[in-house]
């Protein structure tokens, strides 16, 4: 195994190889796809645990307890697609490097026997690193431990390799939705690529959602949307309600170093009057003459992608559910500053796009979190409102009354 120094590099003995990179701190890794011009060619290109697979590269998790890793299949990668870069950030917004060097192991993917590995030197106010390259050469494909530092974190790497980073201030929150009267206007949502907690999404390839015309409201006919907390998104396409099966993923990770997090995703349905109809969770799993069906308990929370996936037809929900409050509890009581990366996602059913989307930037010690409501318009159309409200309840039951208090 070679230990190399920065500059140095290697050929690639094996097709496939995998780069980890270990720290004495939670660390997020990731991936980007560039062309001979050293770009990007989209925000596909950018692989991290919310867009954890691309053409030949994949985002693997290390689940709080190993390194996170980038793997690339070189025979994999599309024609014009020339360097990977592998990139490392503290998961802690805002902390340095200084004191906790990474460091990087190539391994062979196939069996993991290490290849080299590489420390970058000297590091002090640097928040994020390209740590190394697989690039190719004359035809061959090779490694470069490089170690260049930036001091304005994954924005700053984003930037040098093409990816739109939006610096437009945070917008206000926007009233919560009421099932009467209509919920006033939201204020526009962020850029729609995927979520990093720390950094500005790639932009993605349409336009950012904006409000229809003549309505005041964010709504899909621009495509996926990216909720801030407090938010709202209007279930509209085209000018007319989604009244078609929708799936409601919703995913976390421990901590580093931090146990299995058996955490439970549930859903309480709602009348007009704020009356408790039903509630769906591991324990019952489904509800509303079969509209509300739970996917079943995730006991570890380790793995990228969702944990526990509900689904609704909303098409065929009762008339008098008018609410419905999507929540996560820790019976365990494990604390929700033991959890990293929650997050909750709207998608098509029939074809898994993704719709909405809402990642949870900040934590509380307690053990439940109220994540998002989808409330029935008289209109007949359904909104999503981000919610993030955290809430003193080990299960779905200690969750009812707030929940409906928040509708």
């Amino acid at each position: 195994m070679t230990a190399m120094t920065p500059g140095s590099n290697i050929p690639l003995t094996a097709m496939r190889v995998a780069v980890d990179v270990a720290a004495p701190v939670r660390l997020d890794v990731s991936g980007l796809l560039l062309g001979a011009n050293g770009k990007v060619r989209s925000d596909d290109d950018f692989i991290f645990y919310n867009q954890p697979a691309g053409p030949g590269v994949t985002y693997r998790s290390g689940g709080g307890t190993a390194p996170d890793a980038i793997l690339v299949d070189t025979a994999a990668l599309p024609a014009g697609v020339e360097r990977i870069v592998v990139t490392a950030s503290p998961d802690a917004a805002g902390q340095t490097f200084q004191g906790i060097e990474p460091t990087a192991t190539i391994r062979n993917a196939d069996d993991g026997s290490p290849l080299a590995t590489f420390t970058p030197p000297s590091l002090t106010t640097e928040t994020a690193l390209v740590v190394v390259e697989i690039y190719l050469r004359n035809g061959a494909w090779k490694a470069r431990a490089v170690g260049q530092g930036y001091a304005n974190g994954l924005a700053g790497i984003a930037t040098d390799f093409g990816v739109s980073v939006d610096e437009e201030p945070a917008a206000p929150p926007a009233p919560a939705a009421q099932a009467a009267p209509p919920a006033p206007p939201a204020p526009p949502a962020p850029p729609v690529a995927p979520v990093d907690p720390r950094v500005a999404p790639p932009a993605p390839a349409a336009p950012p959602a904006a409000p229809a015309p003549g309505t005041g409201k964010i709504n899909l006919d621009k495509g996926r949307v990216s909720l801030q907390k407090n938010q709202t998104v209007s279930l509209v396409k085209g000018g007319r309600p989604l009244l078609s099966q929708v799936k409601m993923g919703l995913g976390w990770e421990p901590a580093y170093r931090g146990k299995d997090i058996d955490l439970d995703a549930s859903v309480i349905a709602y009348g007009p009057q704020r009356n408790h109809l039903d509630s769906c969770y591991f324990g019952k799993l489904t509800i509303l003459n079969g509209s509300v069906k739970h996917s079943g308990d995730n006991l570890t929370g380790e793995g990228a992608g969702d944990d526990e996936v509900i689904t609704v037809d909303l098409g065929r929900l009762p008339a008098e559910v008018s609410g419905l409050v999507f929540t996560v509890n820790s019976f365990s009581g494990q604390k929700f500053t033991e959890v990293a990366k929650a997050y909750c996602r709207l998608l098509d059913a029939a074809t898994g796009e993704e719709l909405v989307r809402f990642d949870l930037t900040t934590a509380e010690p307690q053990t439940g979190v109220m994540m998002a409501k989808l409330i029935r318009q008289f209109s007949g159309e359904w909104e999503m409102t981000a919610m993030g409200e955290f809430v003193k309840s080990r299960t779905v039951r200690g969750m009812v009354k707030p929940a409906a208090q928040a509708l």
